[in-house]
């Protein structure tokens, strides 16, 4: 039987960002809020029945790696352990191409449509990104669109919260942000 998840929300340079995890890795990641208790609530909702609590140390690395990330640093994130066990197949084969872009690079929705095996199916890559449970740790601001456009964003704040997390990075091209609809 599975244990209920747990949250904790914490501090990064970004504003209040959160994870709940449960036996198995992270079941979510959120990024800021308006404000600490919007993350917190926001959180809450996404993981029902998750109680707040202390995070044992695979988790605490975890948000040493994520608040490193977010400081601009360039950890690696990619042996953070997530539960997939809720994620559809297609969006698990999605999540896991993008684990492989590093800090500072990027790809296209397109390109990842063609890593998984699946030619032309950008935007159902781009639907995946869209409901990734595990921002920053499965790194879909660094997924971006063809001929120098930006992609979407679904987190708060939108494509200008990918702008900053891109610019913190470093991954920031003139050509992809300077041709905006």
């Amino acid at each position: 039987m599975t244990s209920p998840a747990t949250f904790t929300v914490f501090a990064t340079a970004i504003g209040p960002c959160g994870v709940a995890w449960g036996d198995e890795g992270l079941v979510a990641v959120q990024l800021p809020e308006a404000n600490e208790r919007a993350t917190r609530s926001r959180l809450q909702r996404r993981v029902a029945g998750a109680g707040e609590g202390t995070p044992p140390a695979d988790v605490r690395t975890a948000v040493a790696a994520i608040v490193a990330l977010l400081d601009g640093e360039r950890p690696d994130l990619s042996g953070i352990a997530l539960d997939m066990s809720g994620v559809p197949e297609f969006h698990r084969q999605v999540y896991e191409v993008a684990r492989t872009i590093g800090p500072g690079q990027t790809c296209t929705y397109g390109e990842v449509s063609v890593r998984i095996g699946e030619p032309g199916a950008a935007r159902a890559v781009g639907q995946a990104l869209g409901r990734n449970p595990f921002p920053i740790v499965v790194p879909c601001h660094r997924v971006v669109a063809a001929h120098g456009k930006l992609g979407g964003f679904s987190a708060h704040g939108g494509t200008t919260t990918k702008v900053r997390l891109l610019t913190i990075e470093g991954s920031l091209a003139p050509t992809l942000w300077d041709h905006q609809p």
